[in-house]
């Protein structure tokens, strides 16, 4: 029953960011150009300050997230996800990782009564060092899984997504 509350919470909030990054909302309706680049070594070290200051708080200094990440909190919200090869966060595109984390949650399903931990960081910071950051991720994934995931962002791109 978990199982089915997680998968289904999950199913809306990653169609909500889907339909969030593709809808027009008559302001700039093309996506800002996205390039992770976790081959290169200056937008890593980058990144991974960042990700010390921002995010090791939460998701762990080695990227191994909150214990019990799948199970909610006393207060109904999730714990931070793990963001190595154990979560799920390779299993998303680079468009979506960047929306999560630039407007947060909230904005990205349409719901500003949806609860989260997870702060939007638009306004703290800017788009290339969110870039940094999720590169830095990237860096840290078994080569294997950073195939996969390229794969899984050519696929997005095909779809427009």
């Amino acid at each position: 029953m978990k199982t089915k509350i997680l998968i289904g919470t999950a199913a809306v909030f990653f169609a909500g960011l889907a339909f969030y990054l593709t809808s027009s909302n008559g302001e700039n309706s093309s996506p800002p150009p996205l390039a992770l680049t976790p081959g290169d070594a200056a937008v890593v070290a980058a990144g991974q300050a960042i990700y010390g200051q921002y995010c090791a708080s939460c998701h762990g200094r080695n990227l191994e997230g909150q214990p019990d990440w799948r199970q909610r909190l006393a207060s109904g919200r999730l714990p931070a996800p793990p963001h190595d090869e154990t979560g799920h966060t390779w299993h998303h595109p680079d468009r979506a990782l960047f929306g999560l984390t630039k407007f947060g949650p909230a904005a990205v399903i349409g719901d500003p009564a949806y609860q989260s931990d997870m702060p939007a960081y638009e306004g703290m910071l800017t788009d290339q060092e969110i870039l940094a950051v999720l590169s830095y991720i990237k860096s840290r994934w078994p080569k294997a899984v950073q195939r996969q995931h390229d794969q899984i962002n050519q696929r997005a791109n095909q779809a427009g997504q």
